[in-house]
């Protein structure tokens, strides 16, 4: 369940509120489009506030792949809010009913008078209840809450394509490819910075990643990244990122979750080249992290050495 509360004030600005954290996802990116596509806004008009306890009072923070799904639907379902409570104010202004009023690029019109309205003009005579019909609480400010009755899941196929050097073991990702069904692609860049980084991450839990502890203390060995073999960008290359969006109909925006996708696809993909290329030396499984050194090892003691 997400929540998202959107506000305006008497200039027209709106602040969005959010419960989910941005972790360089871009999350304010990807809600701010939201807003701007549905109500006609400038990205300059919209200020975005998260993880504020005091303001907002629905919110678990970020995980799972589901902010793009439960937050981005909740945004929307705030902006549908927006739109009918504006039509109706817009509607009285304009001296006309509500189902004669239609709403384009935050600009309101009816067919009975040449006269429009912008949102932000609403938006102030929102803020005058001298200016409001009878019935309709001052202020723009709503609050939708969506709750997903059924889960989804992305999908994709990952092709990695590793050399090993014979005489050190050392590992040389050379190409890699992905191709990923996320539903609906909100902001491709945010997409493919998303499935880089899983990419990235997957394949460092393969070939790099590993916490040790001192096997006569228990002290961790591995407690910073001064001593834990995190990827860096020259231990993957560029990698090929389509997408094939097939929109879900579990959710009104029909997005899929991409935040582990790149991760999901890579540790099987990148395990998988490394059998497949040790295969001549008889290997069929190989433990991870598959450092130099087991690389090395297992070329030496496989079946075909």
């Amino acid at each position: 369940m997400r929540a998202r509360r959107s506000g305006f004030d008497r200039s027209g600005t709106v602040t969005l509120f959010c419960g989910a954290i941005n972790q360089g996802q871009g999350h304010e990116t990807v809600f701010k489009q939201i807003l701007c596509d549905r109500l006609g806004l400038d990205p300059a008009d919209i200020q975005y506030l998260q993880g504020d306890t005091d303001q907002v009072f629905f919110g678990e923070g970020t995980g799972g792949s589901r902010t793009a799904t439960l937050g981005g639907a909740a945004v929307a379902a705030a902006c549908d809010k927006v739109i009918d409570k504006s039509r109706t104010i817009a509607a009285f202004a304009l001296k006309t009913e509500p189902a004669r009023v239609s709403f384009t690029d935050g600009v309101f019109s009816t067919s009975a008078t040449n006269e429009t309205l912008t949102l932000k003009e609403v938006a102030r005579l929102a803020a005058n209840p001298a200016k409001l019909p009878p019935g309709i609480e001052p202020g723009l400010v709503v609050t939708a809450v969506y709750r997903a009755e059924v889960e989804n899941f992305p999908n994709g196929a990952h092709v990695c394509e590793v050399e090993i050097d014979r005489e050190t073991g050392a590992v040389e990702i050379v190409r890699y490819s992905v191709v990923d069904d996320v539903g609906t692609v909100l902001n491709p860049l945010l997409l493919h910075g998303q499935i880089t980084g899983g990419v990235a991450q997957g394949a460092g839990q393969i070939l790099r990643e590993d916490i040790r502890f001192d096997p006569a203390t228990g002290e961790l060995l591995t407690g910073s990244f001064m001593d834990y073999a995190m990827p860096r960008a020259s231990d993957v290359c560029a990698i090929a990122i389509k997408s094939n969006p097939v929109p879900t109909k579990t959710n009104p925006l029909g997005v899929k979750g991409a935040g582990e996708a790149g991760t999901v696809g890579a540790m099987p993909a990148v395990a998988n080249a490394l059998v497949d290329a040790l295969s001549e030396f008889g290997v069929r499984h190989i433990e991870m992290p598959a450092t130099a050194e087991v690389i090395w090892r297992a070329m030496r003691n496989g079946k075909g050495a």
